[in-house]
């Protein structure tokens, strides 16, 4: 048995505990063998108030956590400050970690992992609209606000909220293999393989596909060169199929058309440069096989919901600054503003 401790406080976000424990209760049910042991922990061992306003119920104080620890992991929520404060969690929490294989946290969990001086020299990332105030509180850290999550060493930092599914199914994915991880996602009606350096508002997940090599070499190329010739009949000729089979091919092992799959990789990609660079709208069009500006952000619109502009103010916006309210208030003006505005959307 694994034994995970799952660390909770006052205004914790429920979604990352439940997520995290039932992706361990999922691999428990799916990989044919009891896996983890799964704890949640509190400073005095009392019950947590979440921040939606339910109430959970703690196995054990933090005191009581001894011995062998598989995995820690810590809870994000609007509690962390509060949390990175406490003297007495921070302390259990550095004792757990000594002797612990890993140690993570989900979504501002980063907070307290870096009050409890766990990301010390560390490259780490947290929700994004809180990646501003953990540099300045920490500035021992490097935060990167753009991956769903980060490794560094055997410490591990993840993206808000839900990004606590795509950790806790690397983690499964690393104990159990591949397999029970996608068993695991599909019991839990998620999508597959979520990578760490996706950036957080990603919503394109890919699975591999599964012992189907020259399949596998096209996804690896179409990657490569989003910005190549990447028409279905192209693609057949590559891999040497007909167009029909190739079509049939995608929509088998990756749940799309080859056309729907190539837009998404461009918009992916499109996503990542957004958040990596300063480049120019239309560079990042040109880069990604987009014809214009104007094309990439009717496709970023329809895959996020979000104009590529909003996108990159929503990663370099700081907490308190007015930029987050005037992001979501700004989208529905950005989501119906003329065709045609190039650079300035």
């Amino acid at each position: 048995m694994r034994r995970v401790v799952l660390v909770a406080y006052d205004n914790a976000q429920l979604l990352d505990i439940s997520c995290t424990a039932d992706v361990f209760d999922g691999a428990n049910r799916l990989s044919g063998e009891p896996g983890y042991e799964v704890t949640l922990a509190t400073v005095d061992g009392g019950p947590v108030r979440c921040s939606g306003g339910l109430t959970l119920a703690a196995h054990a104080r933090l005191d009581q956590v001894r011995g062998s620890v598989d995995t820690v992991v810590v809870a994000g929520g609007l509690g962390h400050e509060a949390a990175a404060c406490d003297t007495r969690l921070t302390a259990h929490l550095r004792r757990i970690a000594t002797d612990a294989r890993r140690v993570a946290s989900v979504c501002t969990g980063a907070t307290v992992l870096a009050a409890a001086g766990l990301l010390r020299g560390r490259r780490a990332t947290t929700h994004w609209r809180w990646a501003a105030r953990l540099a300045d509180r920490a500035p021992d850290v490097t935060v990167d606000p753009a991956p769903l999550f980060v490794r560094d060493g055997n410490v591990y930092t993840s993206a808000g909220v839900t990004s606590a599914l795509d950790l806790a199914l690397a983690f499964v994915e690393a104990d159990h293999g591949a397999s029970v991880a996608r068993d695991v996602a599909r019991y839990l009606v998620v999508y597959l393989q979520r990578p760490g350096n996706q950036a957080q508002v990603s919503m394109f997940l890919t699975a591999p596909p599964p012992g189907n090599g020259p399949l596998r070499d096209l996804v690896a190329h179409i990657r490569a060169h989003p910005d190549g010739d990447l028409g279905t009949a192209s693609l057949a000729a590559r891999a040497g199929v007909s167009a029909r089979h190739l079509t049939r091919l995608f929509t088998t092992h990756l749940g799309a058309t080859p056309s729907r799959y190539v837009r998404a990789v461009r918009v992916e990609q499109a996503a990542r440069l957004l958040s990596t660079s300063d480049l120019p709208l239309t560079a990042v069009a040109r880069r990604c096989g987009f014809g214009s500006a104007h094309t990439l952000r009717q496709a970023f619109l329809a895959h996020y919901a979000t104009a590529p502009s909003v996108y990159r103010r929503m990663l370099r916006g700081s907490p308190g600054s007015g930029e987050v309210s005037d992001v979501f208030t700004g989208l529905g003006r950005d989501a119906v503003a003329a065709p045609g505005m190039g650079e300035l959307v």
